[in-house]
Order: C-alpha cells, then sequence, then structure tokens
C-alpha cells in the first residue's frame, strides 16, 4: 500500500509539470510563528547547512551556491556556512553529532525509518509553520510530505521523488554489438559481450554501501514482487525466503560476471558515477536524480534509459524502486531557529525555478511549472520523464524501510559481496541473524 501511494505521488507529481503552484522569488522574510524571535539586523549569525552536494560538476551544487549567495547578499548580516559531504559520509557525521547533541542548523536525513531515530529523541524542529509561508508547502508534490511526517508533524523537506532506471550509453553497445536486455539474463549476455571489447559494463561507487543496496533491491523486487521487507516486518517472510536466497544467486551472478569496475568498493558514490559520466562504462543503475548531472556531462547526447528487466521471468520492470528523496531538516536546538527557518524557506521556494533552469528538475519533489522540451531538456532526460508515467508501484530502499541496527548489517553484507562470493544462503542468515538481533 506504502509503495502504491508513492507511485501515485510521482505520477501526480509529474501530471502536475507544466501548471502547478507558483514559484516565489525573493526573501521568504521572517516566519511569525514556532521560531525563535528574530534578531536584530546588524546581529552577524552563521547557519551551518549540511549538504550532500560535494560535486561541483552536479546542477544541485551550482544552484545551492547561487541560491546561498543571493540569500547572503539579500541578508548581509546572515553567513551560510557549508558542510559538503558525499552521503554516507554525511550519515556517519550526523549519528556523530547526533549523539553529542550538536546537530549543524540544517542537515540532510532520509525518509521514514531512517528519521525516526532522530526525531524520537527529538534533535529535529518541526517544520509546520515554516511550511505555511509562501505557500511554500503547496510547492510539494500532494503526498510527498508524509514521508516525513510523525505524529502530525512534518520534520523534513524532500529534494527529491524518484525511480531507480539504468542508464546506457548507445556508443559503447554499439561497439559491443549488444542491444538492451529485455531480461535479467539478456543483462549477464550483455555484460560478457562488453567485457570482450575491454568496456567496463557498469559503474558503482560501492565505497558508499547504499548503492549496492540500491541496485540489488530492485532484484529482490523482481524475485519476490512487492513488499518482501513489510511481509519480514510482519513475520509473514524471513529472509531465509528463496525470493531473498535467489536475489543474492542473481547479484552474484553479476559480480562473477565482472560486471562492476575494479576495486568497486574504493569508489564513493561521485566517483563511480563520474565513470559513466566519462564514457568510462557502459551502464549505471541509480536514482533518476542522475538525470542531471548526466545531462551536463561529457556524454550527454549519447545516452538513453531502460527499466531493470525480469529475473527469471519474474517480476513487472513497470514496478520501480522508489525514492523520496533525502530531505532537510533544522536542528530543535539551533541557535538561530528562526533565521534558519526563513533560509531554508528561502532556499526550497526558489529550488524548483534554478532547478528547471539547471537541466536538473527531473525527479525532484516539488511542483515544475514549464514545459521540459521546450527548454531543451534532452531526449535521454525525456525518456526518463516518460517512465515515470508508466509507475505501477514498487519498493522503498531497505535503509528506509528497516531499523538502522539492520540496515547496517544489510549494507555490509551486500558490499563484502562484491570481495567475496557467498553461499546465498549463508548471506539470507545473516540477515535474519541481525533482523532477529535489532527486533528483540
Amino acid at each position: 500500500m506504502l509503495s502504491l501511494a508513492l507511485a501515485s505521488t510521482l505520477l501526480l507529481g509529474l501530471a502536475a509539470c507544466g501548471g502547478g503552484a507558483k514559484e516565489t522569488q525573493g526573501n521568504a522574510g521572517s516566519i511569525e510563528t514556532g521560531g525563535a524571535e528574530a534578531k536584530a539586523p546588524d546581529k552577524k549569525i552563521t547557519i551551518t547547512f549540511q549538504n550532500i552536494f560535494p560535486d561541483p560538476t552536479d546542477p544541485k551544487h551550482q544552484i545551492m551556491n547561487k541560491l546561498v549567495k543571493q540569500y547572503e547578499a539579500e541578508n548581509p548580516n546572515i553567513k551560510i556556512e557549508l558542510d559538503s559531504l558525499n552521503t554516507d559520509q554525511q550519515k556517519l557525521k550526523l549519528k556523530t553529532q547526533a549523539a553529542s547533541k550538536e546537530v549543524p542548523d540544517i542537515t540532510v536525513v532520509n525518509p521514514a525509518a531512517q528519521m525516526k531515530p532522530f526525531v524520537e529523541a527529538n534533535l529535529f524542529a518541526p517544520l509546520n509553520d515554516m511550511l505555511e509561508v509562501n505557500g511554500l508547502k503547496d510547492t510539494f508534490q500532494e503526498g510527498l510530505l508524509d514521508w516525513y511526517s510523525f505524529d502530525g508533524s512534518i520534520y523534513a523537506l524532500p529534494d527529491g521523488n524518484n525511480i531507480g532506471v539504468v542508464y546506457y550509453n548507445k556508443e559503447l553497445f554499439e561497439q559491443a554489438g549488444v542491444e538492451v536486455p529485455g531480461t535479467f539474463e539478456e543483462m549477464l549476455e550483455a555484460v560478457k559481450a562488453l567485457k570482450s571489447k575491454g568496456i567496463t559494463p557498469i559503474a558503482i561507487g560501492e565505497k558508499d554501501t547504499w548503492t549496492g543496496s540500491f541496485l540489488f533491491m530492485n532484484m529482490l523486487l523482481r524475485t519476490n514482487g512487492p513488499g518482501f521487507l513489510s511481509d519480514v516486518l510482519e513475520n509473514k517472510k524471513t529472509f531465509e525466503d528463496p525470493a531473498f536466497i535467489e536475489a543474492v544467486d542473481a547479484f552474484q551472478s553479476l559480480v562473477a560476471a565482472g560486471a562492476f569496475q575494479e576495486g568497486a568498493t574504493s569508489f564513493d558514490y561521485n566517483a563511480g558515477e563520474n565513470l559513466f559520466k566519462t564514457g568510462k562504462t557502459a551502464m549505471y543503475y541509480m536514482g533518476s536524480w542522475a538525470t542531471g548531472g548526466i545531462e551536463t556531462s561529457s556524454v550527454d547526447g549519447k545516452v538513453g534509459v531502460f527499466k531493470f528487466p525480469t529475473i527469471n521471468g519474474k517480476g513487472d520492470p513497470n514496478e520501480f524502486m522508489l525514492a523520496p528523496g533525502s530531505a532537510f531538516a533544522i536542528s530543535a536546538d539551533s541557535k538561530h531557529l528562526q533565521e534558519t527557518k526563513d533560509f531554508l524557506n528561502y532556499f526550497m521556494l526558489n529550488f524548483p525555478k534554478e532547478t528547471f533552469e539547471a537541466k536538473g528538475a527531473v525527479g525532484i519533489g516539488q511542483i515544475v511549472e514549464g514545459d521540459f522540451k521546450a527548454a531543451g531538456y534532452s531526449d535521454m532526460a525525456m525518456e526518463v520523464l516518460d517512465l515515470f508515467k508508466e509507475v505501477k508501484g514498487g519498493d522503498l530502499a531497505f535503509d528506509n524501510t528497516m531499523n538502522p541496527g539492520t540496515a547496517q548489517a544489510h549494507l555490509s553484507s551486500i558490499q563484502n559481496l562484491f570481495v567475496q562470493k557467498k553461499d546465498s544462503a549463508e548471506v539470507a542468515q545473516e540477515h535474519q541473524t541481525a533482523y532477529e538481533a535489532n527486533n528483540n
């Protein structure tokens, strides 16, 4: 049900493209309710803004810096201090900061299960009051904010709402004489054909462990269909279910075929993606948020997309990994709570327009006004937008569903498969043991 609800959210957001809420330019102004009192205009303050946009070539990095500079120019007494990290670095740093109750003024968190411990520890400020200012709440796709809500309060604002897709380099496919695979078995044959031509088949940044998990979960979505983790949580299934073992088998067959670049676990997210963006690999499985960065890279015009295929005849390609995005949360203990809310209000109000103009609006979580094709978005971007129309459901990422202890065991277990082959039943048992240890 949750997957179908999110799929509906994706579809509603896409339908709204070209005729949604108006973006508001300019300073958001002070928010009257629910924050600290505004400081005197001449009081110099610094707002710490932790983010996951460290790559200077990523449109979101450029948009962030542009909006920060604009805001500082309009508010000379405010300095926005950026702390730009890759995803796994940011998650680890936030855990340390949370333990010492030194959460940055603005930080990044993922929805549902990943947010829950922070909310329960009262580390994040409710944002309901700020969302009512300047019509900000109405800029988000319908239902999306529910993934960041607990007990009637909204604690974070997402920058995206995405699906998992396979990007492929058409030129490299042609060099190897391979076609877009319609089945996993054909995908394995394509991997072997690419390898025989000296072409690395698939790029991945597995130093950031969530990347391998995201790919694996798409395989589990095929072997089981949606809802496997929900069934585990409801004691209807265990991780030793045949569908889970079959997914591990499929994943290991990719590794064994040499699908990924040498030393995949030493490449972080940006380094892995850059292999594809510079034409060094033929495929890249990632969330649709990668579209903007690929579109502004050297392979622009050479890239197409396809749905992850069936495995052993199982699964529906129109069921996708669903990814309500990482989101911005504000520290409940911020010394500048009001000013931080003012800035985040300004940032999110301007985000859709700036992202659209920077060719990075495919998969953002807010309503976008404008004609993507007329604005010069690539054929690849239009293909991704068309895939959104075909979403019938799917699953959330493992670490957005399971508690942090079980999720960490899973991430480590999948990462280990890049280094050594293991009996798939043993991998399943590892998961089940971790689940039982963290749910007793």
